[in-house]
């Protein structure tokens, strides 16, 4: 199958790889001509047959926004857009409307793995109309890690990138939670490694997890954390689950402290903070602020 690929950074470059290894054909466009196939993005279209499928990897908003409006510009009716970025599942449906004037298919895909997708695959929550689905089914196997699971139709479009919001907003109040517990066991002097005690419950524990994995990584690294600054980013995307439980009535009182306790971190050198910051870059190469 032929595909485009628009963005070509930490999650899109080994997409690209990853759909290359299963036989399929990428025509991948980013600013930086160094990692692009193509100089332009209507070079990418030229250089794909009709129907055609050009899947977006840039950052949500107005970077996302810019690539749907040129795309509407040079796709044909009966192509395919997918935006896998980490957009609000309200601009999917503008978009699908947008693109829909013009015969051209949406398509939102959530997609989880970070850097490490590329090994082991990525975890693809997809929304859309059953056709347009149906039609990147040997794309989304591709990105799937092996097994049954790990992708999923979830619904109509926009479903995609809630679910995948929802994920993300779990995933703060799991960090923070690794994060309250290494901060107290570095407290207390009886402790005395605490790396250790992270390590023996990777395995028989009921806390047992990849982020919990992906700790211990960090504390190999760099055993107390010493050389992080506790500051971490909030990508918007716990802000939209609040926001979205609000509007939903539906309590989320660890999520939502977890999203706080982000923003605590912005005051002071916050030890737990230290803790989320390692795991972001670990399992996502988002950048951490050193001491220095």
């Amino acid at each position: 199958m032929q595909i485009g690929l628009i963005g070509l950074g930490k999650m899109g470059g080994n997409m690209r790889e990853r759909i290359r290894l299963a036989g399929h054909t990428v025509t991948g466009y980013d600013r930086n001509p160094e990692v692009s196939d193509v100089s332009s993005l209507a070079e990418l279209v030229e250089k794909l047959e009709a129907p055609r499928v050009v899947w977006v990897m840039v950052p949500a908003g107005a970077a996302t926004q810019s690539v749907v409006d040129e795309l509407g510009g040079l796709l044909e009716s009966g192509d395919t857009v997918v935006d896998g970025g980490n957009s609000r599942w309200t601009d999917d449906e503008k978009h699908a409307e947008e693109l829909a004037a013009k015969g051209i298919g949406f398509v939102d895909a959530g997609v989880s793995g970070g850097v490490w997708g590329l090994q082991n695959g990525y975890a693809l929550m997809v929304g859309g109309d059953k056709e347009h689905v149906e039609r990147l089914l040997p794309i989304f196997e591709a990105l799937k890690p092996e097994g049954p699971y790990g992708y999923v139709h979830a619904g109509k479009v926009g479903a995609g990138h809630f679910s995948k919001m929802v994920h993300n907003g779990i995933e703060y109040a799991m960090m923070q939670a690794y994060a309250e517990g290494w901060e107290l066991l570095e407290k207390v002097d009886s402790v005395t490694d605490v790396r250790e005690v992270f390590r023996s419950w990777q395995e028989g524990t009921v806390i047992r997890s990849w982020l919990l994995d992906l700790a211990v990584n960090a504390l190999d690294e760099d055993e107390h954390l010493e050389r992080l600054r506790g500051f971490a980013q909030d990508s918007g995307e716990g802000r939209w689950t609040v926001e979205a439980a609000i509007d939903n009535s539906v309590p989320l009182p660890a999520i939502t402290a977890s999203l706080f306790a982000r923003f605590a971190s912005r005051q002071d050198d916050s030890p737990q903070m230290k803790m989320i910051a390692a795991l972001r870059n670990q399992f996502g190469g988002h950048a951490v602020e050193s001491k220095e």
